[in-house]
């Protein structure tokens, strides 16, 4: 018996020792075939074709997740659809709703935060500084071809290296992923002081991405501890003090601008503290992100990692470091004057046509002063809102698209302070190979007229039908919020139909919600379009008006 029991031990260690070696050698195989196919992509996908790839699966997966977990209310659950919609639109930091947010669960909401956290400009031009410093580690030094010769990979594939390419705003023929594009120079302690360089500001931008967005988070979180009329409206709504404090603060860093509640920041309109709290994430996280991470560097600088601090201070405005976040210091201090300037027109404007309307009239003077500057800042690009933008003056409309319109580091820079980028960038464009490409691309306000059209075609019944909600002005809000990436919306109002049915019940979802499935696949198509609108940039270029 125990000799049988002995046999039996030494079978059974076998084939355990056999089944570990197979199934440590099936998945080093798939390492090996994962890393070539990493190898390959990297090689011969743009940084377009990437970045399109990183938010189209970012928006499959969100979506899976979401459709995988239970929805709050048990009455209702969200079209497949809409909820595809909804996790395009927190990745791409769009903000669009076409479903009232109280109807997601804590755990759909948590998803929804790491959406828009990973979705986010500053998530990903950081990533972008990590793997390009990696990247050239790995030219220099050789890892992966050791790494890969550990997997007894052939020395033909070991060769493979992976490429760089420049940002488009510089540079749109080469590839790469997040496209930093640093070109080689002579002299080898130069090249390691740029790689030392480009990983210092990679973790610079890490630290700020966490600091900036952990103070935010904790500051939210004692104000609604502090303030009873704020943590009220939580408690009625049944809602979790952390997870609205942690997603509201990334939706604003991250300038999508989905809040928890159905009604956006409207319940919320006569908390100054928590509007005041708000601001500077969204200034922090969208317009002024090149300006202070400048200064974050400079601040470091002077205490510590001063060769590449200075590297980067006199290198940033010039081709050595191509990164599109990291302006120089003229063109970072031109762009806080545009941005300071933007919201004081805007503030202007709106005070002297809202200070005595009815969004603002339970407001007392100065929470109508908090409300209006956080309303004005939020027109780029973020989205969140205190009053229903469909009651306010036509003229404050047509502001707010122009300022949704502007990309978010619209800047007005003199032509002598610009002059030298201008002539190397001629160079450059006489060096593409992309010239026949160039040639058929539209502006940007082309491709949005065509969209306005689409839409416009794909709901004319409703047009007909509904035309006070279904006007041309709504729609092409709509898509310009879309294509920002803002989220501001008309919304739609049961009181403006002509013919009231006595089934339409009003809903705290944006405009688009009421729109037919063509409609909204159209405006899906705007938001991806919107977040990747910098490689065309300087499309339409070839048309030229006499």
């Amino acid at each position: 018996m125990m000799v049988v029991v002995s046999y039996l031990g030494n079978k059974l260690q076998q084939l355990c020792s056999s089944s570990c070696f197979a199934i440590s050698s099936f998945f080093r195989f798939i390492w090996f075939l994962v890393t070539c196919f990493s190898h390959y992509v990297l090689h011969h996908m743009n940084h377009f074709s990437i970045e399109l790839f990183y938010f189209s699966f970012l928006s499959s997966v969100g979506y899976l997740v979401l459709n995988a977990t239970d929805p709050r209310t048990t009455n209702f659950a969200p079209r497949k659809l809409d909820l595809f919609f909804t996790s395009v639109s927190a990745s791409t930091v769009s903000s669009m709703s076409v479903v009232e947010m109280e109807v997601f669960s804590n755990t759909q909401l948590v998803v929804m935060t790491i959406l828009m956290f990973i979705g986010g400009e500053v998530f990903t031009s950081m990533v972008g500084l990590h793997v390009s410093h990696h990247q050239r580690s790995v030219k220099k030094g050789g890892r992966v071809n050791d790494s890969m010769s550990d997997l007894g990979v052939p020395a033909n594939f070991r060769e493979l290296e992976l490429g760089t390419i420049a940002n488009p705003e510089f540079e749109s023929s080469k590839s790469d992923i997040f496209e930093l594009g640093y070109e080689p120079e002579p002299m080898a302690h130069t090249e390691e002081l740029k790689c030392k360089s480009i990983k210092f500001l990679g973790f610079v931008a890490l630290g700020y991405l966490f600091l900036v967005q952990t103070l935010g988070v904790v500051s939210v979180l004692v104000y609604l501890n502090v303030i009873s009329s704020a943590k009220n409206v939580l408690k009625q709504k049944g809602l979790k003090t952390f997870t609205f404090s942690l997603f509201t603060v990334v939706s604003t860093f991250a300038s999508c601008g989905f809040v928890p509640t159905n009604e956006n920041m409207i319940v919320f309109s006569k908390n100054s503290g928590l509007l005041l709290l708000l601001i500077p994430q969204i200034l922090l996280g969208n317009n002024l992100y090149p300006s202070a991470l400048r200064f974050s560097v400079w601040a470091i600088g002077k205490f510590k990692k001063k060769a590449e601090t200075r590297y980067l201070l006199d290198n940033g405005r010039r081709d050595n470091i191509r990164f599109h976040h990291f302006l120089s210091h003229l063109h970072s201090l031109f762009l806080v004057v545009t941005v300071l300037g933007f919201i004081l027109v805007q503030f202007v404007l709106f005070s002297a046509l809202e200070w005595g309307s009815d969004s603002l009239s339970a407001l007392n003077n100065y929470q109508k002063f908090v409300g209006v500057l956080f309303q004005t800042i939020n027109t780029r690009h973020t989205g969140e809102t205190i009053f229903d933008l469909s009651t306010i003056a036509a003229a404050s409309v047509v502001l707010i698209v122009v300022m949704m319109y502007l990309p978010p580091y619209t800047s007005f820079l003199p032509l002598w302070a610009k002059g030298n980028s201008q002539r190397n960038s001629d160079q450059r464009k006489k060096k593409s190979k992309k010239v026949m490409l160039e040639n058929l691309l539209f502006s940007q306000l082309s491709y949005l007229v065509i969209f306005i059209i689409l839409v416009c075609i794909t709901e004319r019944e409703k047009i007909k039908q509904d035309p006070l909600n279904f006007n041309v002005l709504n729609i092409v809000v709509e898509v310009i919020s879309a294509y920002g990436n803002v989220g501001f919306t008309m919304g739609y109002s049961c009181d403006r139909l002509l013919k009231p049915d006595g089934i339409c019940e009003n809903k705290w979802y944006g405009f688009s919600g009421k729109w037919s499935d063509e409609g909204k696949l159209i405006l899906i198509v705007v938001m991806f379009f919107g977040r990747l609108k910098k490689f065309n940039m300087n499309g339409g270029k070839a048309w030229k008006l006499l």
